[in-house]
């Protein structure tokens, strides 16, 4: 049967001269969308045929309606989609166009080629021009055209997909050039006994957002800790935030009084927010110069952790930790909430030995069901959702890592909450470690950052 042939911009036209398209390694796999049994079992036939005449070996997959054939790429990774325009539940360009909506979601589309009866070909230039990449009119082709036709398809859609993610990379790392310097500020501390680690990953598409920290040691000895998440995710909440932190220090470095911090950035934040409904919550903390003491101000902010290390009595004297979260009375509203309200602070007492942990809801809003190894960590809602970490799960984690040293232990934290989670986490997450070893300490203190790429991570 001569089932079909490219148009006339296609490979399969037979116009001009033939361009060998690049070489496909192993089989295609190929979704044939086609109600009719006697047309599947001809495509069939060509198909065959095109594994001897043009070496092109495909494995063969074949829906009856437009549902169906959207029910198998959900579970089928399919390299090219043949699409009869004439099917039960759809007709024509509608059939196309519910095809193209359902596989953009897909992480991986494949390439669509429309089966047209209109041996004018205006039908299957319309389809191009929607979305298609080629079109094959039934009765116009052997089984080297449809080969040819199915292989370029799937060649440009390949292409197609490298640029976007090309794209996407020097998005990223644009992004990335522009506001590192912003988001992992170096922090002002000279106290050689009080450590900060911290670290940054950014959620699903792999932009920065809005989370953002920074630290600084006042003259008197004072330090001050920030941790900060603009509502939303992009680049302008990115670029927000970064003019929140800004901010943010220069006040500290003015010696502003702590309780006006939060009042004046909120100034700040109404005057620079592109629209209204923008706020921010913010962890402020501010611990004392003998480091005893630590004034915590929230807004609409989660409250930090506290992890104190704890010697066992054995002759190995091995170090444990215990982490704990502090409460969140006396927590205020968020930056830019229309309601009355201020902030103050809460006053914590601090041990000899500590580490305060200030952190952004992108950790504790994780997901997690069961570890890689498929040890349950969490059992499932009763209506069969996956439990969020939360921040007592949060504080197993920081405990763990922990125990194993402060060596990398930010980025071992947010490795481990996205293990957990399975994959890279749907919102942006920041972690802030800020230690003190106590006044006898001597060794050097930790003193990392890091800006973890999801992308990068979810091939580890």
């Amino acid at each position: 049967m001569a089932l079909g042939g490219a148009g006339s911009a296609g490979p399969g036209s037979g116009r001009g001269p033939e361009v060998r398209p690049a070489w496909i390694d192993g089989p295609i796999s190929v979704l044939l969308v086609e109600d009719d049994d006697a047309d599947a079992f001809l495509v069939s036939e060509l198909l065959a045929d095109a594994d001897v005449e043009a070496d092109l070996r495909a494995e063969l997959h074949r829906a009856r309606s437009v549902d169906e054939a959207l029910g198998v790429l959900s579970m089928v990774a399919v390299d090219c989609l043949l699409l009869d325009l004439g099917l039960p539940d759809a007709e024509g360009l509608g059939a196309l166009r519910r095809v193209i909506d359902g596989i953009d979601v897909l992480p991986v589309q494949p390439a669509v080629v429309v089966l047209t009866g209109n041996t004018s070909h205006d039908l299957g230039a319309a389809a191009v021009a929607n979305g298609a990449d080629d079109y094959l009119v039934k009765g116009e082709v052997d089984g080297d055209a449809l080969a040819r036709c199915l292989r370029y398809a799937t060649l440009r859609r390949r292409s197609a997909a490298q640029q976007i993610a090309l794209y996407r990379s020097e998005v990223r790392a644009a992004e990335t050039t522009r506001l590192e310097r912003a988001l992992l500020p170096k922090e002002l501390v000279t106290d050689e006994k009080v450590s900060v680690m911290v670290g940054y990953l950014p959620g699903g598409n792999g932009l920065l957002g809005g989370d953002f920290f920074d630290t600084v040691e006042r003259p008197d000895g004072t330090l001050v800790t920030v941790i900060g998440d603009v509502a939303g995710h992009g680049p302008d909440e990115a670029a927000l935030g970064a003019a929140m932190r800004t901010a943010w220090r220069t006040l500290v470095l003015a010696d502003t009084p702590a309780d006006n911090v939060l009042p004046l950035l909120e100034r700040v934040l109404l005057a620079e927010r592109g629209r209204p409904e923008v706020f921010v919550t913010i962890c402020q903390a501010v611990i004392s110069p003998d480091r005893s003491r630590m004034d915590v101000y929230l807004a609409g902010h989660l409250p930090p952790l506290l992890v104190v290390p704890r010697t066992s009595t054995d002759s190995a004297a091995q170090v444990t930790h215990h982490c704990e979260e502090l409460p969140s009375v006396r927590r205020g509203r968020a930056l830019g909430i229309p309601v009355d309200g201020g902030w103050s602070a809460h006053t914590v007492e601090l041990p000899e030995v500590w580490t305060a942990v200030l952190y952004t809801d992108g950790l504790v809003e994780a997901a997690v069901g069961a570890d890689p190894k498929g040890t349950p960590v969490l059992a499932p809602s009763a209506h069969g959702r996956m439990p969020r970490l939360g921040a007592h799960g949060l504080r197993s984690v920081v405990e763990r890592e922990m125990d194993q040293g402060t060596d990398e232990v930010v980025t071992r934290v947010l490795r481990r909450v996205r293990e957990l989670h399975g994959g890279p986490l749907v919102d942006d997450a920041a972690l802030l470690f800020v230690g003190w070893a106590g006044a006898g300490a001597t060794g050097p203190p930790e003193r990392t950052s890091t800006l973890a790429d999801s992308v990068e991570w979810s091939r580890a």
